[in-house]
């Protein structure tokens, strides 16, 4: 497939500033992969089509306040830093992108806070963008991360909203966010509420967690026509022993297995064995997905409407059909559903 055959014209008043008022009933638009059939309704009825036995498999990052603001030394030039993963503990290393990047050098320091409390110095030059910054911090690791916290804002995406609101802080997060490490919210996971939780419970409906730590690679503009020539930024992977009792027990039993974003849908198809069972894994995975593909995991998948050109809406495509995902699109367009992370959702059974 060919990048060009995933663009579409996105008006930017269709990408959603804010949630709905109730995570559960942003609109869910459910298409059958086999027919084309395309249904509208409410995300909490998404429960109308699974019962007992069938799993979700939802992604439980958690997004941390990566994106820091500061001001280089000596010229006082204002600078943002986005975090994008810790390097080393003990030398308090972290891999981050700078912003304007083409003045700011090895051995340069940047400031942070109002009081310029926090000091980075640049220590390597890893991309045209990327940087390795040393945080020059006296106490506890504890304390560093705190300080180092506490001055940053969670990153929502530029091109949802402008300006962050302490709003943000509760949105941009799924109810079930347990281990940090993502500097992007899995997006399918938003709309999930304790009551949808509880109603799931009712109709003996699984839950498992898998944990991938989402970076900013999937955001990353794909830059080659040829997508056999693309390749994914790698992100951490974590799939415990229990997810995949729960996991394989589900498939071994002839129930539905739902993939809860395509970061959980790319998790689940890292590391499967021949007999289609998904098996433990503690590493990272850089799986792009994009069709042609076979899946041997997800029997459903739930996702949000994404960026055109996005490898978000690749995957989706993979799963549901090229035509059939790209005609969903063009019906969302049509019906006023909402793009991106604040967005609407779609359920392919």
């Amino acid at each position: 497939m060919k990048l060009s055959q995933f663009q579409f014209l996105l008006p930017k008043e269709r990408v959603a500033q804010e949630p709905t008022r109730w995570r559960d009933e942003c609109k869910l638009m459910v298409v059958h992969k086999d027919t084309g059939e395309i249904e509208h309704r409410l995300f909490k009825d998404i429960i109308d089509y699974f019962g007992k036995g069938d799993t979700f498999v939802l992604n439980d990052t958690k997004v941390f306040p990566a994106r820091l603001y500061g001001k280089k030394e000596k010229t006082g030039a204002d600078i943002m830093v986005f975090l994008l993963r810790e390097l080393n503990r003990e030398q308090h290393l972290w891999d981050v992108i700078v912003d304007p990047a083409r003045k700011i050098r090895i051995g340069n320091k940047l400031y942070f806070g109002e009081d310029q409390s926090l000091v980075a110095e640049v220590i390597d030059n890893t991309t045209s963008r990327g940087r390795t910054l040393r945080f020059l911090y006296d106490g506890s690791y504890e304390d560093f991360k705190q300080s180092l916290f506490s001055l940053g804002e969670l990153p929502v995406p530029k091109w949802v909203k402008s300006k962050v609101t302490p709003e943000d802080k509760e949105n941009y997060q799924t109810i079930f966010a347990a281990h940090e490490g993502a500097v992007a919210v899995p997006a399918a996971g938003i709309h999930f509420s304790r009551e949808l939780f509880n109603r799931m419970i009712l109709k003996d409906i699984d839950k498992a967690f898998i944990t991938v730590h989402m970076g900013i690679g999937q955001f990353r503009r794909v830059d080659v026509e040829d997508l056999s020539k693309h390749r994914m930024d790698s992100e951490r992977l974590i799939v415990s022993e229990e997810a995949c009792r729960i996991i394989n027990k589900a498939k071994n039993g002839g129930h539905k297995v739902v993939a809860i974003g395509t970061t959980v849908m790319r998790g689940l198809e890292t590391y499967v064995t021949t007999t289609h069972e998904v098996k433990p894994y503690d590493g990272w995975t850089n799986k792009f997905i994009f069709p042609p593909y076979e899946f041997s995991i997800p029997d459903a998948i739930v996702s949000g409407f994404h960026l055109p050109e996005s490898t978000m809406l690749m995957a989706v495509a993979a799963f549901g059909g090229f035509d059939k995902i790209m005609n969903a699109y063009k019906v969302a367009l049509e019906q006023d559903y909402r793009f991106g992370p604040y967005g609407d959702a779609m359920l392919v059974v």
